[in-house]
């Protein structure tokens, strides 16, 4: 059968209704010549040449049987030229095709095709798949393409450019998909790029088991061999090698995009796990963080089953048997009175034989040497990595404050009539005689001697001189009347701050170190030389803060804590020095950078001293005159505030002491008192450059120095009152 041409007159395609009158002819042939039963077989020739869009449309619906909705928005010509007749099925595709060019597009649906402007397609309905793209042509198609190694996230930006401007690509991170809605032409050369891009990371982990070497051990020795011998990363990744040592099952793991290369470093690990030679099994390990002495102690237990000879860590360290102890600090075998911390390697036994293995601390370099086997110095080597870690810090800060009052008042009156003493005649003589002898306060005392009265008030009557027996010519001091009032106030305040490792006690005395006599002996026999010797020992008196931190696993801090004050009360005694000692022992859990708050020890004496004539001191107003009266009222508050922090790197430790540093720099800049205009003042301290501590070669410029913490107001005591007061002072 002759196959069907659409060619319009070229007089039609200039004008409207020519290319109306082409289209009608076109139908009529169309209808005439082609009977209904084998128009689906034949094959069409299409030439349409500047012809209406809506005419085409019309056209290729009478020959596919597709109901078309043309969009009104959508106007121009198409031109199709075929050479050669064309099977029906491509007749749509090629409508399609030439849409395209005019910026039109088809949108499939619900058995109908809609024709509009390629622009508002991706907002119309249309077919969406998923995985492979099963369209062809240049049909509008939406896809959902699932990523399985590579990011969806990423590849946006790779494919974006490679789709039409007017439809759209976007990425779904939940399920690591693409949404794209393009044509299926396109987004079947999408696909194979998508599918180049989405492949599994290069270079997959291999595991090397070892036999015989120790994979802790080889590890840093491949690394050393495999860096760049500049320093730098290597440029390439395909070169890139990376190995891990897997302490349980004793194996390397090498990672390298480069399969050549992983197949090379495994070959070198083969050749490097072989056996040791016989009477070789002597290995060295160096620890970079704990101490050999410790670990050694540590391995001792694993292996024997017993006890470390390492002192208990549950709390503060003891005293030692056998002395006298103020608090902890004691120490009779001392000359200086410094103690040793509660454990040091050199007490404990550095070397043991047990399992098959000799081990021994070599405390000078800080490393074990191991006498064993290989498959047992491999479960040591990994029982030692795990133990040769960092241990984290603890920066507690304390602020201490000890608030001492004392209130005393004293008044009274003393007479005395002594002018009948000399007389060889009958006389009456008396007096009142109060407070002891001794002290400055008794009439009698200072009768005797005007310069040995006590401080404050004293008025007196005085007509010459007498002459006791006993106490000589004394001055006639009839009367006498005494006043004073004494308040003293303290503020003890002190902020140590301590830096020490997880669990381990720390510990900070500031006082004196003061001799005590514990023992005496003097040979005094007839024939002997005098031989006396005594027997001293040295105790720390002052401000004695201990603190044991331990970190827990949820980040909290358990501190176990022992502060103590004390100082000397009284030196004259006979019987020995007489100590003041305040001091409180706790255990606290707090969190990171919080305070806690311990103490509020409150002291509160009160004395009240009373001398009087019987009946005549009780008398109102009157009775004052033969009584005397001295009150005295100590209070005394001791407070303690930590703050524990943990510290977990080496900048966090630089931060708190450039901080400790620019205070005190601070505090000695304020201090200062200048440079002497005539003279250099040898008194004045030499600064380094400032912002700059010892050893640096520049830093920031310190600001003002923070001033200490504050610590909460405590009201001094109440005042005594009058001395004419029925009740005492409450």
């Amino acid at each position: 059968m002759t196959p069907l041409h659409a060619n319009p007159s070229p007089t039609a395609r200039r004008t409207g209704a020519g290319r109306l009158l082409a289209a009608l002819a076109f139908f009529l042939a169309i209808g005439l010549a082609v009977p209904p039963a084998a128009a689906q077989d034949e094959p069409v020739t299409l030439n349409f040449t500047n012809a209406d869009i809506e005419a085409v449309v019309k056209a290729v619906a009478e020959i596919t049987g597709k109901s078309f909705i043309v969009d009104p928005r959508v106007k121009g010509t198409v031109t199709i030229v075929s050479a050669r007749p064309v099977p029906r099925s491509l007749v749509y595709p090629t409508l399609l095709s030439a849409l395209r060019t005019q910026g039109v597009t088809a949108v499939e649906s619900d058995n109908v095709v809609r024709i509009v402007p390629e622009s508002e397609a991706k907002l119309q309905g249309g077919p969406v798949g998923s995985g492979a793209v099963s369209a062809t042509g240049d049909r509008l198609v939406t896809q959902v393409i699932p990523l399985r190694y590579e990011s969806a996230a990423q590849l946006v930006n790779v494919l974006r450019p490679m789709i039409t401007p007017s439809n759209t690509i976007a990425a779904f991170p939940s399920a690591n998909a693409l949404i794209i809605t393009d044509y299926a032409d396109n987004l079947r050369r999408l696909e194979k790029v998508i599918a180049s891009l989405d492949q599994p990371p290069g270079g997959e982990p291999v595991v090397v088991p070892l036999r015989h070497a120790s994979a802790i051990d080889l590890v840093p020795t491949l690394t050393r061999l495999l860096a760049d011998p500049s320093g730098a990363a290597a440029a390439d990744p395909q070169q890139r090698v990376t190995v891990v040592a897997d302490a349980r099952s004793n194996s390397v793991l090498v990672r390298a995009d480069n399969p050549g290369r992983t197949v090379r470093v495994r070959q070198l690990i083969e050749q490097l796990d072989t056996p040791g030679r016989a009477g070789g099994n002597m290995f060295i390990v160096y620890l970079r963080n704990a101490e050999a002495a410790r670990v050694v102690q540590t391995l001792r237990a694993l292996l024997t089953g017993q006890d470390s000879s390492a002192p208990s860590t549950g709390g503060l360290s003891q005293q030692p048997p056998g002395q006298m102890a103020l608090g902890t600090t004691s120490v009779a075998s001392s000359p200086t009175g410094t103690q040793p911390l509660p454990y040091s390697s050199a007490q404990a036994p550095t070397s043991f034989n047990a399992g098959g293995a000799t081990i021994s601390a070599d405390t000078a370099n800080n490393a074990l040497v191991i006498l064993a086997s290989e498959p047992v110095y491999n479960n040591l080597r990994a029982v030692i990595e795990k133990l040769d870690v960092r241990r984290a810090q603890v920066y507690v800060e304390a602020l201490i404050v000890e608030i001492s009052a004392d209130k005393a008042a004293e008044f009274g009156i003393q007479w005395q009539v002594l002018n009948g003493v000399n007389s060889t005649q009958t006389r009456v003589i008396g007096g009142t005689n109060f407070t002891p002898r001794g002290n400055g306060t008794n009439i009698i005392d200072i009768a005797a001697n005007l310069g040995a009265a006590a401080p404050g008030l004293n008025l007196g009557v005085i007509r010459g001189t007498v002459n006791i027996p006993g106490l000589g010519i004394i001055q006639n001091l009839g009367f006498l009347a005494r006043a004073l009032e004494t308040q003293v106030n303290a503020n003890i305040l002190s902020t140590p701050t301590l830096l020490t490792l997880d669990n381990e006690e720390a510990r900070i005395v500031v006082g004196q170190n003061v001799p005590f006599v514990t023992g005496q002996y003097a040979n005094t026999g007839v024939g002997t030389s005098l031989n006396p010797f005594q027997t001293i020992e040295r105790r720390d008196i002052g401000l004695v803060l201990r603190v044991k931190p331990q970190i827990t696993e949820g980040g909290t801090v358990r501190l176990v804590i022992y502060q103590e004050v004390s100082r000397i009360q009284d030196a004259t005694s006979a019987s020995g020095i007489i100590l003041s000692k305040r001091s409180l022992e706790s255990s606290v859990v707090i969190d990171d950078e919080q305070i806690v708050v311990l103490g509020g020890l409150i002291e509160d004496r009160l004395t009240d001293g009373t001398d009087k004539v019987p009946i005549a001191g009780d008398v109102p107003y009157v009775g004052q005159l033969f009584r005397y009266d001295a009150r005295r009222r100590e209070k005394t508050n001791l407070m303690v505030f930590l703050k524990p922090t943990i510290v977990r790197g080496g900048n966090d430790g630089r931060e708190f002491t450039s901080e400790r540093y620019r205070y005190l720099q601070g505090e000695q800049q304020r201090m200062d008192p200048g440079p002497r205009p005539f003279w250099n003042d040898p008194l004045t301290p030499a600064l380094p450059p400032e912002g700059r501590m010892p050893g640096q070669p520049g830093a920031a410029t310190p600001g003002p120095p923070s001033p200490p913490p504050a610590f909460p107001v405590w009201t001094n005591p109440a005042p005594l009152p009058p001395f004419n007061s029925p009740e005492p002072p409450k």
